[in-house]
Parts: C-alpha cells; structure tokens; sequence
C-alpha cells in the first residue's frame, strides 16, 4: 500500500514533528538552526501565523511520515500572494515518493488560497530537495553564496519559485 493522507497540523503530532527536524538540525545542514528546537519553539515554528497559512501532517499508510506548510515569505503587505513552503520528512520516508505527492497537496492548497506563487529557500548542498523542486515544475530564481554557517563551514543557499496562474 502507498496511500498518502494530508490531516490539519495538531500539537498531537508536536513531538514526532519536532524528532523529524530535530534530526536535519542535528545531523545536517539542511536546517540552518544551530541547536534542536524546545517544543514552545517548534510550536512556533509550525503554527500557522494567521487562516491565510496552512501546516499539514504527512501520514503514509496511516501512519506519520512527516509534515509540509506554507508559511509567510516576507513580513511587508506587499508580499502576502507569496507563500514559503517547507517540507520536512522522517529520515525513514525520505526517497520514496512522497515529496512529488506532498508538493501536489501543498500547491492546490495555495492555489484555493489565492497565493500567486510558493517558494523554497534550500541549502544549496541538499542536492535532492534541489531535484525534487525543480522536477515539479520549480524555477531557480536565486543563489546566495556564504550566507549560512554551519558545522564549519559557510553555506549557499538556493531560492526556487513557483508561479500559478491569475484565474
């Protein structure tokens, strides 16, 4: 079986949330955070700011596999039609097709959210969040050198965007 579900973030799931990114801050630089996250800030981190952003639990055969939200891109007004979308799996559900299905949630979402465009800020050494961007339809639109510092050593970052059309 390889039915996926999409429920409403709860804080019934904080926990498995929180070992999910805990892991990527600990282990990798996929997290630009230096230090696991307490449950008030993983809280924080995944609630929904206002009704116009959405967190969603991944569950995989009903059972979790991960979590995927839109959040605020940028604080000014002007901003409000572009979304950041953030996806973040359980080390033991990574490559096997979820992250296309995931995306394919997330965008209609936004879409029945009037977000005009979603965007991923990725470390650029995830090389496959990069491929699995750009295969659903991502576009590049920027490289940042130097910009995170971690385990040593300083980090690109990359941006990718997708559009959707005005309806």
């Amino acid at each position: 079986m390889n039915e996926l579900e999409f429920e409403t973030y709860t804080d019934a799931y904080l926990e498995q949330v929180r070992h999910t990114y805990n892991h990527y801050v600990e282990n990798t630089t996929i997290s630009f955070d230096l230090k696991p996250l307490t449950q008030d800030e993983m809280r924080g981190a995944i609630m929904p700011l206002n009704e116009s952003y959405r967190s969603y639990i991944i569950k995989k055969d009903h059972l979790y596999a991960g979590y995927i939200l839109i959040t605020q891109h940028r604080k000014k007004a002007a901003y409000n039609a572009t979304g950041e979308v953030t996806l973040y799996l359980d080390a033991a559900h990574t490559a096997k097709g979820i992250g296309p299905q995931a995306l394919d949630f997330i965008e209609v979402v936004a879409k029945a959210l009037s977000f005009h465009s979603l965007i991923a800020t990725i470390c650029a050494e995830n090389e496959s969040s990069i491929r699995l961007f750009a295969k659903q339809g991502y576009e590049q639109i920027a490289y940042f050198k130097e910009v995170g510092f971690k385990f040593g050593r300083w980090l690109d970052v990359v941006s990718y965007q997708k559009r959707f059309p005005i309806e």
